[in-house]
């Protein structure tokens, strides 16, 4: 492994992140992994990376690099600044970068999330089959424990110069992630039965506010009260998605990091692919849900899988 970068301003949170650890619930242990999958994997893509390679996963913007050596970089996600040695470049694109560049990734101006990739990608040891960091579980990231880059850290990779030409991803193919015109799909659930009809149809017909209590374990919501037939229920295990009601029903939504039990009622769950859009809003968005058949579900997941198999780079 050699250093790649000295972080000199570390951000407000950033994390390295790759697709998740999978697989541990059974040990209490989260899944974690990129907040927006696919703009986590388009990001390794343009570096001819894996598409699980580890990312930095950028939150809200404000980081500052030295590059130790020579690489070629990209950046994907939430509307964020790029400047090499003070010039802005594009992102979505791939970059060489040589030996004493300095990156400068300002404030997000649409999304919350962006993500760094590096040819060869980032490396650290693995627990538990992932690098993905979750601080509260203090398991994970470049030094092992959870922790959030800080200033004078030093990040490493497997140092490649690949002699290919420079990939982006053309504007038209960009995932639409700042736009929540569009209402995140739900699948219900088998708890569904807890909850009358009229309690469903408020929760499809109302719109919700994500609140300041929205971070990688699940973004809470305000709006319209809902309420379930269940006034108490034994703890069950969790997924990505799950739209819980506690007691004052208000929904919360689970998201990457969170926690593997839980003993609230569950209405159903957020399809995978909206999971990736919501994290891209900021706290204060305005949210709408539309329910849809798991059958359903599974014919709009093989589409995209389709649509991602054949969406093409152009090359500079």
């Amino acid at each position: 492994m050699t250093c790649v970068f000295e972080v000199i301003d570390p951000g407000f949170r950033c994390l390295i992140q790759d697709s998740g650890r999978v697989g541990y619930h059974h040990l209490g242990m989260t899944t974690g992994g990129a907040m927006d999958q696919e703009s986590f994997e388009l990001a390794n893509t343009l570096c001819n990376n894996n598409s699980t390679n580890a990312a930095v996963e950028i939150t809200f913007g404000g980081i500052c690099l030295i590059s130790k050596l020579d690489a070629i970089i990209a950046l994907t996600g939430a509307t964020m600044s790029l400047k090499i040695n003070g010039t802005k470049v594009e992102q979505w694109r791939a970059h060489r970068i040589l030996a004493g560049s300095r990156l400068e990734i300002g404030l997000a101006s649409n999304g919350v999330y962006g993500y760094l990739a590096i040819a060869g990608g980032f490396v650290m040891k693995p627990i538990l089959g992932s690098v993905s960091c979750v601080q509260r579980e203090h398991i994970g990231g470049h030094k092992q424990n959870g922790s959030a880059l800080r200033q004078g850290d030093q990040l490493h990779c497997d140092p490649q110069q690949p002699n290919y030409r420079l990939a982006e991803l053309p504007s038209s193919l960009r995932p639409k992630r700042h736009d929540n015109d569009q209402p995140l799909r739900v699948i219900l659930g088998s708890q569904q039965q807890k909850f009358d009809p009229i309690q469903k149809k408020i929760f499809f017909s109302s719109e919700y506010f994500l609140t300041p209590e929205c971070d990688r374990m699940g973004y809470r919501l305000s709006g319209p009260k809902i309420e379930s037939k269940c006034s108490n229920m034994f703890s069950e295990g969790t997924t990505l998605g799950s739209i819980q009601i506690p007691q004052d029903g208000q929904p919360i939504i689970l998201m990457r990091d969170r926690q593997t039990m839980g003993g609230y009622p569950k209405l159903g769950s957020v399809l995978s692919l909206d999971i990736d859009r919501l994290s891209q809003l900021p706290q204060g968005s305005t949210v709408t849900f539309q329910m849809i058949h798991i059958e359903e579900a599974h014919n709009i997941l093989s589409l995209e899988a389709q649509k991602r198999a054949s969406r093409g780079l152009k090359y500079i």
